[in-house]
């Protein structure tokens, strides 16, 4: 609003030299009716893009207390841990052609190039197989091979990464709808999904939904590995949306923020044990009874977003 663009040139130059950026929910209906490359979701698309941030994570877990607040049977969402590795810079949102064309009798054509190179399903790929190793060994890979030549490429590539470098890794393949189908029917089946920008973008929103709440889910959106440091250029955000309806109410839920907080020490920072530790203290704020507006239930307490947050942290320092 005070520039007329959704990011400053300035704060890109930020976010390219920082160690890691840990970035706020955005949008709203104020912005529906301005051109688009000025919204605050053209600003993170450039962000993604400039940085190159091609790995989308989206982990999807139900904290054994907040089992009863899916929409599914206690027993199938208890206990879940799963994660989702999105390819987030390729594919059919970037794809080229992508226009409407007017066909001059009345009609018009909608055109959206879905396009996936070999490197760009190599690297994704082994994102998913390395995350994997330090989970439960198993990375299902999802495409729609069936009607899609992409699909056949994806997982051509896959298994070919897969044979030549993380043979030690359980691979099965699944076409994505029916991995959809499978997310509600038994999602304590899987431990890590691969998938394109398109089904990616889908399937975590299911997961997403399985867990209780969207407002509790964290995502990062890592880079390439810099080839002197090792380091990846990376972003973290809350899943959620910027709820704008209840802004200034101080009864958003913060913990979908903290726990991109937790992803941004385990992965940015290599704090594997403060990064557990904090992922530890929301679930036992939990299992205390403590819950924002959201995620109230008969028998909680109910409590803002300063007193969530002040109890998590309290947890942790404990």
């Amino acid at each position: 609003d005070t520039h007329g663009a959704a990011i400053s040139d300035a704060d890109m130059a930020k976010a390219m030299a920082a160690d890691a950026v840990l970035f706020g929910a955005v949008g709203g209906p104020k912005w529906d009716k301005v051109p688009y490359e000025v919204r605050p979701e053209a600003g993170l698309l450039r962000l993604r893009k400039d940085m190159e941030l091609f790995a989308n994570l989206r982990p999807a877990i139900c904290y054994p207390a907040l089992a009863a607040s899916s929409s599914l049977k206690q027993e199938v969402v208890e206990g879940l841990d799963i994660l989702i590795v999105r390819e987030l810079t390729g594919g059919v949102y970037f794809g080229e052609p992508k226009q409407i064309i007017d066909l001059g009798n009345g009609q018009k054509r909608g055109i959206d190039t879905q396009v996936y190179d070999t490197f760009e399903i190599e690297r994704i790929s082994g994102v998913a197989f390395e995350l994997a190793r330090t989970r439960r060994n198993q990375v299902t890979s999802m495409e729609k091979r069936n009607v899609m030549k992409s699909g056949v490429l994806w997982n051509e590539v896959v298994t070919q990464t897969h044979k030549a470098r993380y043979s030690d890794v359980k691979l099965d393949h699944m076409l994505a709808d029916a991995g959809g189908m499978q997310l509600v029917r038994w999602p304590k089946q899987f431990d890590v999904i691969v998938t394109d920008n398109l089904f990616g973008d889908m399937l975590s929103d299911i997961a997403a939904m399985l867990t209780g709440s969207i407002g509790m889910l964290p995502s990062a959106s890592l880079g390439a590995p810099d080839v002197k440091t090792k380091k990846r250029k990376a972003l973290y955000e809350p899943v959620h949306g910027s709820a704008p309806d209840i802004a200034g109410k101080g009864i958003a839920n913060p913990i979908a923020m903290i726990a991109s907080f937790a992803m941004c020490l385990r992965y940015s920072f290599g704090m594997v044990a403060d990064a557990d530790k904090l992922e530890a203290a929301i679930a036992a704020v939990l299992d205390d009874g403590l819950r924002t507006k959201d995620i109230m239930s008969e028998g909680m307490t109910e409590v803002g977003t300063v007193e969530m947050g002040d109890a998590i942290i309290a947890k942790f320092l404990a």
